[in-house]
Order: C-alpha cells, then structure tokens, then sequence
C-alpha cells in the first residue's frame, strides 16, 4: 500500500517548526541581550579601539588606536610593537573622528529595525 502524505498538511507542519525554531533564536537573543547588555558585538563604550590597520608587509602593519585624548599610530610585526607616532592635535583628532563616523556601518539589528519599520509602515498605509 502506497502511502503520499498530504502536501499541504506537510507543508503546514515544516512552517510551524520553522516558526517554532525562529522564536526560539529570536527570544535566546533577546535575554543573552538583556542580560549582558549592549557590550556584545560591538565597541560602543569601551576606552581603547582601533580605528584601522593598513598591511604594509608579510605579517607587518600599522595601526590606528585611539585612547582618551589621542590616537596612537603602531607599527606591529610577528614580534614587536613600536608606537611611530603620538596624535593629540585636536584639529587632526576632529578630522579622524569624522573619517571614522562616516565609514560605520549600523549594526544588523539596526539594519533590521530599520527594515522591520518599513514594513510596519506599509502595512498601516494600506
């Protein structure tokens, strides 16, 4: 006796486990977010970050650092560290600053905020 499970019944099961899978990551995110706050995934707040690097050679490169009231400029190799330069100029600091701010890119779950209000505001117009 052959048996052909029905599709649609089929179908409907595979989508409510999917449903089932999605909510359960969505809200695993949402307390591993609460509970080690917005330090994941990013840099916001901390006192010491790197702005950039450039490879210059085999395993050797320079480095953009910032600490309050300065960015440092690195020189790193497979077994040295060497600080090139001291930035403090604050004319020089503003213009970084305004380099960086213009290359971040939002994060995924701005992206999918974003996303998600585009499509709460289609479907309050229609």
């Amino acid at each position: 006796m052959n048996y052909h499970p029905d599709l649609i019944s089929t179908s409907l099961k595979m989508l409510i486990v999917l449903a089932i899978l999605v909510g359960g990551l969505l809200i695993t995110f949402y307390y591993t977010r609460r509970k080690f706050g917005k330090q994941i995934g990013g840099s916001k707040g901390k006192l010491i970050r790197v702005l950039g690097n450039t490879y210059i050679g085999v395993k050797k490169q320079i480095s953009l650092v910032e600490i309050p009231g300065a960015v440092l400029v690195l020189g790193l190799s497979s077994d040295n560290i060497s600080l090139l330069a001291k930035i403090d100029d604050e004319e020089i600091l503003g213009n970084i600053k305004t380099f960086e701010e213009a290359k971040i890119l939002p994060s995924f779950s701005d992206q999918l905020q974003k996303l998600s209000s585009r499509f709460k505001g289609h479907t309050n117009d229609e």
